[in-house]
């Protein structure tokens, strides 16, 4: 039996010791190196891209840059996810290849004692790296002639507790004995093609399946033949799509049709969920099902290249729409 690829040595490119063990000035070099990849680490503006900057640190000795052009001062994080930051860069570094390295996610309180912090901030720090993360599902198209697309959903949250005494107990299955609170996730995953590069992943929250057909629909071409399950809200899109279909009541796959790859995705978000979360609905349920989405997509990367991928979109990202302000209540979270 082939090892499995997390237990290779091919898997370990970057550790967390490696990350502690640099001083502040090694890591902003490292933070600067992924962001400006072009200049080989030389500051370009973020304000108007111009690549005459001369350094002006502040007292703290932190790196800080004035632009010859519009003669503006910033720093390596303005105008990205860590913008404002409060920690030190090698925190932040350290945070990534931690989130990276836990497969199946990372709580904040664990997140809270790794780096020491208060519980809050690990929370809004988990919450921006998930935030990268999502920039990279952002105007996905998925498929075409000759792919194949699996779609499938999985209900998450609004557990009612049953009444202790058994003649007490209602039947949870009915509408009227529900919270209201529960959503599904739905995740479109493309398969890859023999002797490509991974499949790429689709998930969004709606409160029910038939509510994103509209979405399927917008991120998946004419052309693609689409594998769902038995569910009726699937349906429709046998009028669009060249659509196969597969009943577990009966089997988890055949020679025509096969969910297992989509199913993937909500295993890695269920063991997520129970192992370290406990309770993901609501807001912020669409952060953690594209935490893994992007973890399963990216499940045969080193942990190095996924650091640099994820460094890379907190730099392509604007400072947060959810958590810029939220704990000092200015605004409320997206």
């Amino acid at each position: 039996m082939s090892q499995h690829f997390l237990l290779t040595a091919a898997a370990r490119t970057i550790s967390l010791k490696q990350v502690l063990r640099m001083d502040e000035d090694e890591a902003w070099t490292m933070f600067c190196t992924i962001r400006w990849p072009e200049s080989d680490g030389a500051p370009v503006c973020p304000h108007c891209g111009c690549p005459t900057c001369w350094a002006c640190p502040r007292p703290s000795g932190a790196p800080r840059f004035r632009c010859k052009a519009c003669r503006r001062d910033f720093s390596p994080t303005s105008g990205t996810l860590f913008a404002f930051h409060k920690l030190e860069i090698r925190d932040y570094l350290a945070a990534v290849v931690i989130f990276c390295d836990e497969v199946k996610g990372k709580a904040a309180l664990a997140l809270s004692r790794d780096l020491g912090v208060q519980y809050k901030t690990a929370f809004v720090l988990a919450h921006k790296i998930r935030e990268a993360m999502a920039a990279e599902f952002r105007n996905r198209q998925l498929g075409g002639a000759g792919r194949h697309v699996e779609i499938d959903g999985c209900y998450v949250g609004g557990h009612v507790r049953p009444e202790n005494r058994k003649e007490d107990r209602k039947d949870r299955r009915l509408a009227e004995n529900r919270s209201g609170r529960r959503q599904v996730v739905v995740v479109i995953r493309e398969r890859a093609l023999s002797g490509t590069s991974l499949g790429g992943t689709i998930p969004a929250v709606f409160d029910s399946e038939d509510a994103a057909l509209g979405f399927i629909k917008a991120r998946v071409d004419r052309a693609t033949t689409v594998h769902a399950d038995e569910s009726p809200a699937w349906n429709a899109l046998h009028a669009r799509f060249d659509t196969r279909r597969i009943n577990h009541s009966v089997e988890y796959a055949n020679a025509e049709a096969c969910t297992n790859q989509a199913e993937a995705c909500f295993a890695r978000l269920r063991r997520g969920e129970m192992g370290h979360h406990h309770h993901i609905s609501g807001a912020y349920l669409i952060r953690y099902a594209q935490e893994a989405s992007w973890k399963e997509d990216h499940r045969r990367d080193s942990n190095g290249l996924q650091v640099r991928l994820v460094i890379v979109l907190v730099t392509r990202t604007r400072p947060s729409v959810d958590f810029c302000g939220y704990w000092q209540r200015s605004r409320a979270a997206a």
